[in-house]
């Protein structure tokens, strides 16, 4: 061991063991970004930003987006119905949840897109395989190590050498859809856990451990050295913290938040964005979608949530001027049957809508509303593969080539 590399490890050691804690980044997020080579040049980013919304559970639908014109919609659920006089209308046979007032301003300022009929053949019905399918995008496969946005960062993992390109933020455990070979994300579970630590003691042993740490991150060094790559780890885990912190304690919402959990998981992710910290994909959840009883009141909280958090988070950024570079996606793992069951709920179910909000999006209905009368084994029978929609995202709005990611190709869709 070189006397340099010595002295830099020593003094490490004397930093304390919590001299850099990053509780929102494993090590090997960390040696990844460190190990990056700094001589090779980066691919310019045009800066376009995707945030996806897992609604887990499984999403009732025929209650989100109502065909309140359609007779067959009463009478599978007479108790359920979402009444006609009740329905912010879309048009002459559909309309949102009376809870979504947020995405009705969306819709009428031409910044929502509904994708109607979206599902795969042979519908799975368990929550645990129907999510791996989403979030894999490997229908046929039963086990996958990867997901499809993970093969996305993959596909261009030089860009993002040393940044963070993805975040999950609000979660314990990195969804599988950020999984990926070449590429570590991390995943956060509130803003508070993503900072420096530094170590037990008095004020003035944190701040000596702060000097050394600049220190440390200043050293000199060869490419490609073990000190070199120290020293990065170092500067990674030190400017990232540091600039989040600084961001986040200036940062000014244009838009009053709801006083909701999503909602301040977007405030958040509109702190990040504004920072410019490089990083083009953001996955958040809303769950408690499973709703086989006493459904009313609890789909239209969760309506609400949803809706309110994300008009707030796009009215926030359009305030900060960012709204055009950012378009944000919804997913849940399946609908719910067509007929409400006996306890006032509905049952696990197949085809369902996505949602899309951005100002680069082609607004409006996109397909027709699938029939309530031809089911299949008495849910809606898709008409979009879920796969056509992240072909679109990937090819026209991530610039990804979508038959790498995907492994086939798949017809776009027109609402990007």
């Amino acid at each position: 061991m070189t006397d340099t590399r010595r002295e830099f490890l020593k003094q490490i050691g004397f930093a304390g063991a919590g001299l850099v804690s990053l509780a929102a980044a494993p090590p090997l997020f960390l040696q990844r970004a460190a190990f990056a080579d700094a001589k090779k040049p980066k691919k310019k980013d045009d800066g376009r930003i995707l945030v996806v919304v897992q609604m887990a559970g499984g999403n009732d639908g025929l209650n989100t987006v109502v065909p309140y014109g359609d007779s067959e919609y009463y009478k599978a659920r007479p108790s359920l119905g979402i009444a006609k006089g009740s329905v912010l209308k879309l048009d002459d046979h559909l309309g949102l949840h009376p809870a979504m007032t947020g995405f009705k301003e969306l819709y009428d300022e031409d910044m929502l897109s509904v994708i109607q009929g979206v599902g795969y053949k042979n519908p799975n019905r368990s929550h645990f395989r129907s999510m791996d399918i989403w979030q894999s995008a490997r229908p046929d496969t039963e086990y996958t190590d990867d997901g499809w946005l993970g093969r996305a960062l993959d596909v261009t993992a030089e860009k993002y050498q040393g940044g963070v390109p993805a975040l999950a933020f609000g979660m314990d455990k990195l969804p599988l859809s950020l999984v990926a070979a070449k590429v570590n994300v991390p995943t956060i579970r509130n803003l508070d856990s993503y900072q420096l630590q530094l170590g037990p003691g008095p004020e003035s042993n944190k701040k000596l451990h702060r000097r050394l740490i600049d220190k440390l991150a200043n050293q000199s060094a060869t490419v490609g050295t073990d000190l070199d790559f120290l020293r990065k780890t170092t500067v990674t885990a030190f400017t990232s913290a540091d600039r989040l912190k600084k961001v986040a304690s200036s940062y000014k919402p244009s838009v009053p938040y709801p006083n909701n959990r999503l909602s301040q998981q977007l405030k958040v992710l509109a702190q990040i964005i504004a920072g410019d910290f490089g990083t083009r994909i953001f996955f958040v959840t809303l769950g408690g979608f499973d709703t086989h009883s006493e459904q009313q009141g609890a789909h239209q909280g969760l309506l609400a949530e949803l809706s309110s958090a994300l008009r707030a988070f796009y009215m926030d950024l359009k305030g900060h001027k960012l709204h055009e570079q950012v378009l944000i996606a919804t997913f849940s793992e399946f609908g719910r049957r067509v007929k409400e069951n006996g306890s006032l709920g509905t049952d696990h179910g197949a085809a369902s809508q996505l949602f899309v909000v951005g100002a680069k999006g082609k607004a409006g209905i996109h397909g027709k509303h699938p029939s309530l009368t031809s089911l299949f084994q008495g849910d809606l029978k898709f008409h979009t593969d879920f796969r056509q929609v992240y072909a679109t995202l990937l090819d026209n709005w991530l610039g990804v080539p979508s038959e790498k990611v995907l492994g086939q190709k798949f017809a776009k869709l027109d609402f990007v």
